[in-house]
């Protein structure tokens, strides 16, 4: 339930402080409210007592401002307010609908709070039951929020990657040419001279992840034309012609070497590319050549086994002519040998 006055806060925020033992007054010196709470061994609360030990260290004092909604003007009462006590808080609704960006960053009001010193305190108004109270944070509270020195890297690195000032402070609604965009723009740059690899980009736009960011191709500028060759797509060309005017404020010196360098490039991947034929008709040559050996060889082989067949046929008829030079002397002895036999014979007979 929407309140339409603060006033309707005053009687939640008072009952919280009475039933944690404090004594409230109302607009006490242009203060919405002000709790005083006794230490234990201070005695009998009375007036006479608070006019003679207004500034014992046995009181604790809390001074709240209370506000429909948080904004600046109630900020600025808290922060006047630490000027009278050390102890201050500041009271607003909670809507249940949560509409409104105040009620959406209740977070960050907080721990701004809680870097001013002060306190925070929401209240939620039903009809039926009772209002629902929370602090969110008690005045002196110690900020949260801790230095976080990866981000300040990542601002740093950020700052000293950008070549310049290309952006305009506060607009909205239009691309930002953080350091990733200038550096595929540079890339952008070399490959509209033709096709390159990203080792040769990497070396002329001096950006050691080119690679990854042609991998990667987060904008679609870039496609591979073949195994370790990229170019330039439709939307690259495109980009260059829409960032033409931030092109044109780099040094000219550097634009001139990073085009002729993509040109150089993309010779070199041409004479490259001649050399591979030239080495493919090479080893074409080399492999005739093998083949005509292996023939040649094959032949020889062929011959040696002829000459090796002709050469046993020969051995072949030598013996045979030997052999029969041999026989007729084989005959006379077996001649000579039957006539001794015979004349054997006849000696026996006689």
């Amino acid at each position: 339930m929407a309140v339409k006055e603060e006033a309707e806060l005053y009687e939640p925020v008072k009952r919280f402080y009475e039933s944690r033992g404090y004594e409230v007054k109302s607009e006490v010196l242009h203060c919405d409210l002000v709790a005083v709470r006794r230490n234990i061994h201070g005695g009998a609360a009375n007036d006479d007592f608070y006019a003679a030990s207004a500034n014992d260290d046995s009181e604790e004092i809390i001074i709240v401002e209370m506000k429909r909604t948080f904004n600046l003007a109630l900020l600025l009462q808290g922060v006047e307010r630490l000027r009278m006590n050390s102890l201050v808080t500041l009271v607003v609704e909670r809507n249940r609908k949560k509409s409104g960006a105040v009620n959406q960053r209740f977070g960050e009001i907080t721990e701004l709070c809680r870097m001013l010193g002060l306190g925070l305190m929401t209240v939620t108004l039903f009809k039926t039951k009772p209002a629902l109270i929370e602090l969110l944070c008690e005045p002196g509270d110690p900020p949260r929020a801790r230095y976080r020195a990866k981000r300040h890297e990542r601002l740093l690195r950020e700052f000293r990657e950008r070549s310049g000032d290309y952006n305009v402070g506060g607009s909205t609604k239009r691309k930002l040419m953080t350091a990733y965009r200038e550096k595929c723009l540079r890339m952008a740059v070399t490959l509209s001279s033709g096709p390159s690899s990203p080792a040769a980009i990497a070396r002329q736009t001096a950006v050691p992840k080119a690679g990854e960011m042609l991998r990667t191709n987060y904008y679609r500028w870039f496609e591979r034309a073949e195994r370790g060759i990229y170019r330039l797509t439709a939307a690259g060309h495109a980009a260059l012609a829409e960032h033409a005017d931030i092109i044109a404020r780099w040094p000219k010196a550097e634009i001139g070497s990073e085009a002729g360098a993509g040109a150089a490039s993309a010779e070199g991947v041409a004479a490259s590319a001649e050399g591979v034929a030239a080495s493919a008709e090479g080893v074409a040559a080399s492999a005739e050549g093998v083949a005509a050996s292996a023939e040649a060889g094959a032949a020889g082989k062929a011959g040696k086994r002829k000459r090796g067949k002709s050469a046993k046929t020969s051995a072949a008829v030598l013996e045979s002519a030997a052999a029969a030079v041999d026989k007729p002397s084989t005959l006379a002895k077996k001649r000579r040998n039957s006539a001794k036999a015979a004349a054997n014979a006849t000696t026996a007979v006689d």
